[in-house]
């Protein structure tokens, strides 16, 4: 277990851009990607914004057009994202690699969906005076409407397909869908993967769109999502007194990552180093954190120790930072564990939330945030977090609030929570 892993490509699509220098340059000067809902009408719903992925199509980064048609949203951005990977890890014309040894661990998400036949179909099977569904009728119009290849389309698993077709990996190949912290843990596993010598390559990532009117409807319901529909560019507001919910987005981000020891066989650059991964669970409720943010702080503690090393030595936190009451209070109390035991908070690093510029991409979340990490080490530049403007008293960490900052950064920690109390956290650091 003594392999360095390295990152040697990164790609993202996302709602503030499709590359990834383009995307870093909006995230520095403030940018939201936030505006009103253009998928489909949800002028009725109690939140009328999303930060959506807009002028994009995949056909412009793949090579095999014809393996690619019709596939769901998911996977569009995550070949986006995995093509931009792939050329910076000098692997687009490379011939050297064993497609055995390539494998792929994504977290992502759903991608389409077929909403309107859905509704036809429904619609045709109800019967107002049992309120009831007769499933012979919802199967005979589900049969007329419903289009096979979509419904396949949209399931988690596909991007992983679509991307081993792209690049011929048949190695090790895994999805997961831990909520919010699910591309963050395929991150970690694929790291672990290669650390146990089971590949020499992984492409890994995540990628997930929920813009669609279930997946609205839920977190409505939920009461997780902002309503704040007349200003929407300031609706995400990490760590803010004010903040109200968090705001949906979608994308992509994926990472090529090896051994240093590969990576310099084949004279590749490698930008950054994962070199410690955390994975906890709170065992509390489906849809809330721990309120003493125990599994958070010990996903963080995981990661250090494996990274060897102090919270001493980070320079910069990439929160989760939803901008909902419960995250964004309780994430700051298992910071303040971690990097404050005895209640100095001079000792805890800088924290920002990119969220509160690009939304939300759930599934993919996490991918970005570590990609964020890996800039912040190239540039010496951290991200704000942007809507911060009424300090909240309980909340009493460096935010870097509203303007990016300029920084020594060698190492850095990057967090991702899920529903269900799924903790994952990252070390990445400068090589």
């Amino acid at each position: 277990m003594s392999q360095r892993i390295v990152i040697t490509g990164m790609g993202w699509i996302t709602p503030l851009g499709h590359d990834l220098e383009t995307v870093w340059a909006a995230l520095l000067s403030g940018a939201s990607g936030v505006d009103k809902t253009t998928r489909f009408d949800a002028s009725t719903f109690p939140t009328t914004f999303c930060a959506e992925v807009k002028g994009y199509d995949h056909n412009d980064y793949v090579s095999k057009k014809e393996l690619h048609e019709g596939v769901g949203l998911n996977t569009s951005f995550a070949l986006g994202a995995a093509a931009q990977a792939w050329k910076m890890a000098g692997l687009d014309g490379f011939d050297g690699l064993d497609s055995s040894r390539l494998g792929i661990y994504l977290g992502s998400g759903e991608g389409s969906l077929d909403f309107d036949n859905y509704v036809a179909a429904n619609l045709a099977g109800w019967s107002a005076d049992d309120r009831a569904i007769d499933g012979k009728a919802w199967a005979a119009q589900a049969h007329s409407c419903l289009k096979p290849m979509v419904e396949i389309e949209q399931e988690p698993n596909m991007p992983l397909t679509h991307l081993a077709l792209e690049f011929g990996a048949e190695g090790p190949a895994y999805n997961c869908l831990t909520a919010c912290a699910a591309s963050t843990q395929a991150i970690g596993e694929a790291s672990q993967i290669l650390r146990c010598g089971d590949a020499d390559v992984m492409i890994t990532g995540g990628a997930h769109t929920m813009i669609h009117p279930l997946g609205v409807t839920g977190f409505n319901r939920l009461t997780a999502l902002s309503n704040r529909n007349d200003t929407p560019q300031t609706a995400s507001r990490p760590f803010s007194a004010d903040r109200e919910g968090f705001v949906m987005g979608e994308g992509a981000g994926i990472l090529v990552l090896e051994t240093l020891e590969h990576a310099q066989a084949r004279g590749a650059a490698p930008i950054a180093e994962i070199a410690g991964y955390g994975s906890t669970a709170d065992a509390y409720r489906i849809t809330d954190i721990h309120p003493d943010g125990r599994g958070g702080a010990q996903a963080m503690r995981q990661a250090l120790e494996m990274a060897d090393t102090p919270p001493s030595a980070i320079d910069y936190i990439s929160a989760h930072g939803t901008g909902t009451k419960e995250n964004d209070s309780i994430e700051t109390k298992a910071i303040r564990a971690v990097f404050c035991p005895d209640g100095d908070i001079a000792s805890a690093p800088p924290i920002s939330s990119v969220k509160s510029m690009l939304g939300h991409l759930i599934a993919a979340a996490g991918v970005c945030e570590a990609i964020v990490c890996a800039l912040a080490i190239r540039d010496g530049r951290l991200p704000p977090t942007i809507n911060y403007q009424t300090p909240d008293p309980a909340l009493d960490l460096d935010y870097v609030p509203n303007d990016a900052r300029d920084a020594a950064v060698n190492t850095c920690l990057s967090n991702s929570f899920g529903f269900g109390g799924q903790n994952d956290t990252l070390v990445i650091k400068r090589v």
